[in-house]
């Protein structure tokens, strides 16, 4: 198995409740410090066979499981929710487990003035390569990956991949992002999102107003409601 380490392009962290979190795994033509570019498209076949069910979701380690050397090494610190290609690279969403590791990474990624986190490294299987055919080449363009794992690490290879934003749930400044935050860590679907927002803003405004941070606190307390 290869290991490709990405510095996190970007982190999107939501609420401590949630600690979910988005960014890039990988990033396209960008020579990693193996000497490898990873062509678009890798991973596309991956992503269609996970989709099916044919594949495995990679799973979510820490550091790539260190050494490996304990059954704490190779627990997993969350899930991954959302894995896609665009322009970029591979565009992944992460939930953190409620564990005491899943809460430190949170918290490493949280942190202020900047993140102490905010790399991110892929674990894989190379399927097709295109080896170097001129010195200046990269030594391999990666055809085609099939992933194992996706690890928040500290000293990434590939410095264009990074976490993208850590955001909190009362911070979230858009209907559209609240109904993402409702999807992604609550588990709604688009239909429930809608029809819980909308049930909300139907109190009228002396309960609620039009305003995004009473609309916010207001779902964090029907979302409380539900998990107890």
């Amino acid at each position: 198995m290869n290991h490709l380490l990405c510095a996190m392009r970007e982190i999107k962290l939501s609420s401590a409740e949630a600690m979910t979190f988005e960014g890039y795994g990988a990033v396209f033509g960008n020579i990693d410090s193996y000497g490898d570019v990873i062509e678009p498209g890798a991973f596309s076949n991956y992503l269609s066979e996970v989709r099916s069910g044919k594949q495995s979701w990679p799973s979510m380690l820490s550091q790539h499981g260190g050494f490996g050397m304990s059954a704490d090494d190779m627990t997993p610190v969350g899930v991954w929710t959302d894995l896609s290609e665009d322009g970029v690279g591979l565009r992944v969403s992460g939930k953190f487990a409620d564990t005491p590791r899943g809460m430190e990474l949170y918290k490493l990624m949280k942190m202020e003035p900047r993140p102490a986190i905010d790399g991110l490294s892929i674990g894989y299987y190379v399927k097709e390569f295109e080896p170097r055919s001129k010195p200046e080449d990269p030594r391999r363009r990666l055809k085609r990956i099939d992933l194992v794992e996706i690890s928040p690490v500290t000293f990434p290879a590939n410095g264009k991949a990074r976490v993208s934003s850590v955001k909190s749930f009362d911070e979230l400044s858009s209907i559209t992002e609240i109904e993402t935050y409702l999807r992604e860590a609550g588990g709604f679907s688009r239909n429930e999102a809608k029809a819980l927002i909308a049930r909300i803003k139907s109190f009228g405004p002396r309960e609620v107003g039009e305003d995004l941070t009473q609309l916010s606190a207001a779902l964090t307390g029907v979302l409380g409601k539900f998990r107890g």
